[in-house]
């Protein structure tokens, strides 16, 4: 039996938007709309799923799935015939289609994704309001995007930091959708305010409170995260409650940062997991880490037509999740920007953060920053992963951690970034 995390999971590099599909005709269409939670029953492990249903003039639906920290993702497909029903989650590269039934109030039917099938059950229940803190918010072409502010316990003016989340639709507490929730940029933000210095972190496009305000997949360009970063600077500027600034940008959001920061809205950057090469060669060594030779070879020909600015229409089934012909052209528009010479234009003071048991960027990809700007602090966490936890080197135990928030960051990040504003000049209350 496969583990959970295989069966829902992708890896989604970026945010597209979702197409509502037309309603079959039906006879009653009132039983659905509402609120439902049941669970997609797995042997030994079975999945909690949350799932609304609206009618307007067609039907539309979201699902969450809080284990792998999936949340208000869009349904399409959504047909309701008499007792009938049947949705789908419109994976990239995958078919995952749930069919069912209304019996006793109640919807039963087969969860099947890729072949493997499962029953699933729902019944009527009341969505719980979620809990927010203080949020700030920009406009922008496709909707508003809202990000929270957390303030130091201190009268007056704090310093503050801008958290930047990495690939895929990440929320503003560091968690993927599908990968489960461990909460790093979360207790990142509070351990700073801890130590009297703000930030602001925000939902990537299509996570969180910012997922409705998506662009269409196969017009998502990488600017278009680097504009989102560059306003949020200018909101931070403009704020009398924040005095310096600090970009800290992670895994993804590293090079995000770099583009977007700049002496005249930032006082220092930090890169945490931030890769050192083209995103291309990035996914080269993962992908040869983990496919089998004639899956590798074939996203080395899919890679080397992308280099050339061109879209590889036939992909196999195991590579649509990272390689689906729908999101390379924003892929080719990441692999235009080498971190290391973005890296080296940069003209504020930085630190370089990673951990020795990262296994998603590598101690390798600090070193290439730090060769491109040797004038960088340089900062290796023994022990800690690319989701800031210490974790063992064996990839499945590593992996684990990324599924516990109940886990601390690893000892010295949070240290390491104070001591390195200290250094920079930041006035702070400890």
């Amino acid at each position: 039996m496969k583990k959970l995390a295989y069966l829902i999971i992708v890896l989604i590099i970026i945010t597209g938007c979702t197409e509502k599909n037309e309603e079959a005709e039906g006879k009653d269409r009132t039983d659905l709309k509402g609120h439902w939670e049941g669970e997609i029953e797995i042997p030994n492990q079975p999945l909690s799923i949350l799932i609304d249903f609206q009618k307007g003039e067609e039907w539309t639906g979201s699902i969450t799935i809080p284990a792998q920290n999936v949340t208000d993702f869009s349904l399409t497909d959504i047909e309701k015939r008499e007792e009938k029903v049947s949705f789908k989650m419109p994976l990239p590269g995958q078919s995952v289609l749930f069919d069912g039934e209304f019996s006793d109030g109640k919807i039963s039917g087969t969860f099947t994704q890729n072949g493997q099938s499962f029953p699933f059950s729902l019944k009527k229940g009341e969505r719980k309001s979620e809990e927010d803190g203080e949020f700030l918010s920009i406009e922008t072409s496709t909707g508003k995007l809202y990000g929270e502010v957390l303030i130091p316990e201190k009268n007056g003016p704090s310093p503050v930091a801008l958290i930047i989340p990495g690939s895929g639709p990440t929320d503003r507490n560091g968690n993927s959708q599908g990968t489960g929730k461990n909460d790093s940029l979360k207790l990142l933000a509070e351990s700073l305010a801890e130590k009297g210095i703000a930030s602001l972190r925000y939902d990537k496009r299509g996570a969180g409170k910012n997922r409705e305000a998506v662009v269409n997949q196969k017009e998502m360009r990488f600017e278009v995260f680097v504009d989102d970063a560059k306003q949020w600077l200018e909101i931070l500027e403009e704020d009398d409650r924040f005095t310096d600034i600090a970009v800290i940008g992670h895994s993804q959001g590293s090079l995000v940062g770099m583009m977007a920061a700049g002496s005249e809205t930032t006082e220092a950057f930090i890169s945490l997991a931030g890769a050192g090469q083209t995103i291309d060669q990035v996914l080269e060594n993962q992908l040869q880490d983990r496919l089998p030779k004639d899956l590798f070879e074939e996203s080395q020909s899919i890679l080397e037509k992308m280099r050339n600015g061109e879209v590889a229409s036939d992909v196999s089934q195991p590579l649509q999740s990272v390689l689906a012909p729908d999101m390379q052209p924003f892929i080719i528009s990441w692999m235009a920007y080498d971190p290391s010479e973005q890296f080296a234009a940069l003209d504020v003071p930085s630190l370089i953060i990673n951990g020795t048991h990262d296994i998603q960027v590598a101690v390798e990809e600090a070193h290439r920053l730090e060769e491109a700007e040797p004038e960088a602090d340089l900062l290796l966490i023994d022990g800690m992963n690319h989701i800031l936890k210490e974790a063992p080197e064996d990839r499945e135990e590593n992996l684990a951690t990324y599924t516990n928030p109940d886990l601390p960051l690893a000892d010295g990040v949070v240290d390491g970034i104070v001591d390195f504003l200290d250094q920079q000049g930041f006035q702070h209350e400890r």
